[in-house]
């Protein structure tokens, strides 16, 4: 019986080991502070660090301000995929939401995510233009050293 048990517990142990793992490039991404009506958009790097197919089933937002999209397909292994998040940015002063996102990861199946911003008549353009940037580099070094080069 114990040895039963050590086989079963041992297999369950592969299973998890050689699976799909999600992780993300940041979980709190910031708008900065911005102009009402401003370019509501960002987008997480969602990246399957796993063996196995990711599939993104649902991405619930904290409430209806915020409305998101997502790779609908299966991420490969090594592979990106996209969750690009809408904030109405026609609201006055400072958010911050949470976005659920639902995924076949059997460690982390429940993820959640986070943007967080100040939308104020008296922003500069400048302030925006950085935010925005900011949200589209991956976490690869280089491309930040390249990134920060162009400027």
């Amino acid at each position: 019986m114990k040895k039963l048990f050590a086989g079963m517990l041992m297999l369950g142990t592969v299973a998890f080991a050689s699976a799909q793992t999600i992780t993300f490039n940041t979980v709190n991404l910031d708008y900065g502070t911005v102009k009402p009506n401003a370019d509501g958009n960002r987008t997480f790097i969602v990246k399957n660090t796993g063996d196995k197919p990711l599939v993104i089933s649902r991405v619930q937002p904290s409430c209806g301000c915020t409305t998101p999209d997502w790779s609908k397909e299966p991420i490969m292994p090594g592979k990106t995929g996209e969750i690009k998040v809408h904030y109405d940015t026609a609201g006055l002063g400072e958010f911050q939401k949470s976005i659920d996102v639902y995924s076949n990861d059997p460690v982390n199946g429940r993820s959640v995510i986070f943007i967080k911003g100040k939308v104020d008549p008296n922003a500069s353009e400048v302030a925006a233009a950085n935010a925005n940037e900011k949200s589209a580099v991956a976490p690869n070094k280089k491309s930040t050293k390249k990134n920060a080069a162009k400027k």
